[in-house]
């Protein structure tokens, strides 16, 4: 199989994923046969005809199953079926952006994300990386929002560049780029990634601190954090310490107690907001209490390494309030000694041109009104010593 042909085909799955309720409702299964589930994929969202499923290898009756689908007639369906989301997920978005834009957001997350890099500023500046992908043969252009950012024009073999190779480019969605902005990491700070994951934000921090300090990279899965080694080595970066814990109030944490200047956490959280890149997320069990009750524990587990005057940065990538304000304002109740600091002041001193509503605090990205995966996050601050 030649790599357009891998390439279709692993879209056919994603988009069978993305669009799985709809399909299983014109199928008239649940769940559907995934054979069947592929077919209704290409004859409605494809344009195939019954001929070419059979040329393609479909051994049912590829007539009487596209006649079977294009009975269904999807503007009379519930709005809930029409994007394919389940119910809860649906009327928790509901709730909180009422219909239309829930049904804007759930059609942008259904759509395949476009390719982000975010520019290594140790090893490039934003002009020097778009050359040297066009260079390739890859044309990008920047950003809208981060300033660190280029975005593709197609999906290209990154990994093969001398861009990526030479490590003048990590991909990395724009959202998450303004996550490490709004961190706002200087030189020669301690920083703490509390849940570092694969990295891609511990190189960004990095990064904004010009190779300087010390970053811990704190993650309980070990072999996340070996992903981490070569990354560094491509990035430059060797100030960053990575750091295996077994839970948030690992000893190997709490050491650290009142030291860090900047503390991030990117929380476990449902991934909602990356149904562009993950759209099997949708359909997982999600179990929202003992999530928010993860996110409530890690957050004031960070929350012990910041000193007098630091800052904590709580995010997810997740539009649902449960795992936002309401863990904010769960900890901001229980810690009177924080206070939120206005997202759009922190991002106007990054030469972020991004306005946000005068009376809203958190940063809040969606991916039809900013072509991002979706990313709520907040940034408080300690009370200085007195």
């Amino acid at each position: 199989m030649g790599s357009k042909d891998r390439a279709f085909a692993a879209e056919a799955v994603y988009a069978c994923l993305r669009h799985k309720r709809l399909l299983e409702h014109r199928l008239g299964a649940t769940p559907a046969p995934p054979a069947e589930l592929l077919a209704a994929h290409l004859i409605t969202q494809q344009g195939w005809s019954a001929r070419a499923l059979q040329e393609a290898g479909y051994n049912g009756d590829a007539a009487a199953l596209a006649a079977r689908i294009r009975q269904t007639d999807s503007r009379q369906l519930p709005p809930a079926v029409r994007v394919s989301l389940p119910d809860w997920i649906y009327d928790s978005l509901t709730a909180q952006l009422g219909e239309s834009e829930t049904i804007a957001l759930a059609e942008a997350l259904n759509r395949p994300a476009p390719v982000d890099v975010r520019v290594n500023t140790l090893k490039a500046k934003r002009e020097q990386a778009a050359a040297a992908l066009a260079a390739e043969g890859y044309a990008s252009e920047p950003t809208p929002y981060s300033p660190l950012g280029l975005r593709l024009n197609e999906r290209a073999p990154l990994f093969k560049t001398r861009a990526f190779q030479e490590g003048m480019i990590e991909i990395q969605d724009e959202g998450s780029q303004l996550l490490a902005l709004l961190v706002e990491p200087r030189r020669h700070e301690m920083v703490a990634d509390f849940c570092a994951g694969g990295g891609g934000k511990t190189l960004a921090l990095g990064a904004l601190m010009a190779n300087t300090g010390t970053l811990y990279a704190f993650d309980v899965l070990e072999k996340r954090l070996n992903k981490l080694k070569p990354r560094l080595a491509r990035a430059g970066l060797d100030t960053v310490r990575r750091v295996v814990i077994e839970h948030e109030r690992d000893p190997r944490v709490q050491r650290l107690r009142g030291k860090m200047d900047r503390v991030l956490v990117d929380a476990p959280c449902t991934g909602l907001g990356t149904l562009r890149r993950n759209p099997d997320i949708k359909w997982r069990a999600h179990n929202l209490e003992q999530i928010t009750a993860l996110q409530q524990r890690i957050l004031e587990a960070a929350a012990t390494l910041v000193k007098p005057g630091g800052r904590l940065v709580y995010a997810t990538c997740s539009p649902l309030r449960a795992e936002n304000d309401a863990v904010v304002e769960w900890f901001l109740g229980a810690h009177p000694e924080f206070r939120v600091i206005p997202a759009g002041e922190i991002l106007a001193r990054k030469h972020v041109p991004l306005p946000l509503p005068a009376q809203e605090q958190a940063l809040r990205l969606y991916t039809h009104r900013h072509h991002t995966d979706t990313f709520y996050a907040v940034a408080l601050e300690r009370a200085s010593a007195a």
